[in-house]
């Protein structure tokens, strides 16, 4: 159903049971699946495509041009993916030729008030951005991440699997999967035991990777050093593994270090 006061362009491709309320303005390059909603004044535009079951509250602007001041009208793209809540003026930003041309979200994310997504930013599944949240370009964020609200990302900032970022937190360097920051930048607060419960691990598995991620943050070596002297059944779990690997991937912003107080 198209409401008669929405403005569609006769190119864009709409599968017939997306929903689109009062007010929407959609372009000519827009693809939107099966069961998307979009409740009233939402401006989707650009070379934007949409999956299934995505939900638009009004004022959101999905696929405007980036703000990045190099932009220069190059075709770039947006892709959502399934089952993603935006609430109201969410704003997302396609890629630009800096960045490889495509920003991409996954599925199962919640957007809430207010939240940015800038160019070229990758946002996998389960993710949550609070009000107000915002991302410069090119950050990633992992699998079931938090970002409190009124918070800021730095441009090309990993955001790893399972952490959490408090609110009103200026986050410059990457966070490790599974890392809480709260507030002050530069440094980690801890390993994030809330989401490794809700991942449903137990206490001493817990325990275990707060004690390896402790001991990777060692002041007296450095990180490498630290990493090889984890024993190798350490080495082994799950967590920890996806830790390391994180760390020993190429960082284009430098690890955000846990303070061992």
């Amino acid at each position: 159903m198209i409401h008669p006061s929405s403005i569609v362009s006769s190119k864009a491709q709409i599968h017939e049971t997306t929903n689109i309320g009062p007010f929407c303005t959609i372009g000519e390059n827009v693809k939107l699946g099966k069961n998307n909603n979009l409740i009233s004044h939402v401006s989707i535009v650009g070379n934007t495509s949409i999956n299934d079951g995505n939900t638009f509250f009004p004022f959101t602007s999905i696929g405007s041009q980036p703000q990045d001041l190099k932009y220069k009208n190059e075709k770039s793209y947006l892709e959502i993916g399934n089952n993603n809540k935006f609430r109201e003026n969410v704003t997302i930003n396609p890629g630009t030729e800096g960045g490889g041309l495509k920003t991409i979200v996954k599925d199962n994310c919640l957007f809430m008030v207010g939240s940015h997504i800038a160019h070229d930013c990758k946002i996998n599944s389960n993710v949550i951005l609070a009000n107000n949240a915002t991302l410069a370009g090119h950050v990633e964020i992992d699998d079931n991440a938090i970002i409190g609200g009124n918070s800021a990302i730095h441009q090309f900032v990993r955001i790893g699997k399972y952490s959490m970022i408090g609110g009103m937190s200026g986050v410059e360097k990457d966070i490790i999967p599974y890392g809480l920051y709260i507030g002050i930048r530069e440094n980690l607060k801890g390993v994030n035991l809330i989401g490794l419960k809700r991942k449903g691990l137990d206490n001493q598995l817990i325990n275990k990777i707060y004690t390896v991620t402790s001991s990777i943050f060692n002041n007296n070596n450095v990180l490498t050093k630290n990493i090889f002297n984890i024993n190798n059944q350490d080495k082994q779990i799950e967590e920890i593994k996806e830790i390391i690997s994180f760390i020993e991937d190429t960082s284009k912003r430098g690890i955000c270090y846990l303070v061992n107080e």
